[in-house]
């Protein structure tokens, strides 16, 4: 059904096997940072129009590996369309975040969720098998979704928040609410994940992109647990490949010696955690992603490359040679400004594909 895979860099270091150069794709690669981008948007009509048409998805999808020598794609679509196939109305105005019409703030809200019908989602399972049809073996493609906490806390805000009152005021004061909420939401992020695995995605990603805001004791019990009941039900193996699961909790740093136990092969990290101790710590347990600030790509290139280099230099060398070792997937710590200059990443791309080959020499 699928071209053979050209280049499979990406999912080599994903199970932490040698590669000739370390792997490089960036957290919103397909954005509004690109010219293409806006002019696609502006011919889709919106946001919601961009993502709900798998053509346009898959337009924008490849924007980026037509510029840089990527070698990974990732699925364009958002974290929020399984609460939106919950019925909560989600929209996106220009310039804003996303917005809920219909929150999910009391025990009558709580009591009408359910998991969402998948044919709601069509658009976007249709979108992964034409990206993956139009890579044509390029490169592989990540499928993701929002982690169950992460999708809560939108789903109670109705919004982006600064103080996350709101979904923390249900969680302290109604957890059994907070606690029914996640279960339907991670049985529903599984199924989601699963069905674009089956529609031709080749790794999956949660971004537990809240997770950070949570005291201690609290994520373990409201993200971390929710987490691992989503990576207990995924697909690990699809058409005889292996499929890689990819953790990023953003702020997670202090609980990565707990989140090393969760059952996937990959975990994000932020751009406050050390690549070199973050190693030390997981150990041989996981291959680790990440972890450049986004916003050194608004330096000038040269000073792009030194960066580049130290993050590459903190991992240290990768491992060489037969059987699994450590490995990483050179990433962003977050996802990439809209206001970077293109030709910025230009530099990133070319400075992790010539640095770690020299690592490897």
């Amino acid at each position: 059904m699928f071209a053979p895979l050209q280049n499979d860099t990406f999912l080599r270091a994903c199970l932490r096997q040698a590669t000739d150069h370390t792997p490089i794709w960036l957290m919103r690669q397909a954005g509004r940072y690109l010219p293409e981008y806006r002019a696609t948007r502006a011919r889709a009509g919106s946001f919601m129009g961009l993502a709900t048409n798998p053509g346009y998805a898959t337009e924008v999808t490849l924007q980026p590996l037509e510029r840089y020598p990527l070698d990974a794609a990732i699925l364009f679509s958002d974290i929020l369309t399984v609460p939106d196939a919950m019925g909560l109305g989600l929209s996106f105005a220009l310039g804003e975040g996303p917005r809920f019409a219909t929150p999910v703030r009391d025990e009558a809200a709580v009591a009408r969720l359910a998991v969402p019908d998948m044919d709601k989602l069509r658009y976007v399972f249709d979108a992964v098998t034409s990206i993956r049809r139009a890579l044509n073996g390029r490169v592989p493609l990540i499928g993701f979704s929002g982690s169950p906490w992460t999708l809560a806390c939108y789903m109670v805000e109705g919004q982006g928040s600064d103080d996350y009152r709101l979904v923390k005021s249900m969680l302290y004061g109604r957890p059994d609410l907070m606690h029914r909420m996640l279960q339907i939401n991670a049985t529903a992020v599984a199924v989601y994940l699963n069905a674009q695995i089956e529609a031709g995605a080749q790794a999956v990603m949660l971004f537990d992109s809240w997770g950070g805001v949570l005291a201690d004791g609290a994520f373990q019990e409201f993200s971390l647990a929710y987490t691992q009941q989503v990576l207990g039900q995924l697909k690990t193996e699809h058409d005889g490949q292996r499929i890689p699961r990819i953790v990023f909790t953003k702020g997670g740093g202090i609980w990565l010696e707990q989140m090393a136990g969760l059952d996937c092969e990959v975990l994000g990290l932020d751009w406050t955690v050390n690549l070199g101790q973050a190693r030390a710590r997981v150990g041989d347990r996981k291959a680790l992603q990440g972890n450049l600030d986004p916003n050194v790509l608004f330096a000038p290139p040269a000073a792009i490359a030194t960066e580049v280099r130290r993050v590459l230099d903190s991992f240290g060398t990768p491992h060489q040679g037969a059987g699994q070792g450590p490995t990483q997937i050179f990433n962003l710590g977050h996802g990439i400004s809209q206001h970077t200059p293109p030709e910025h990443v230009s530099a990133l791309v070319e400075t992790v594909h010539s640095h770690s080959r020299l690592q490897r020499s």
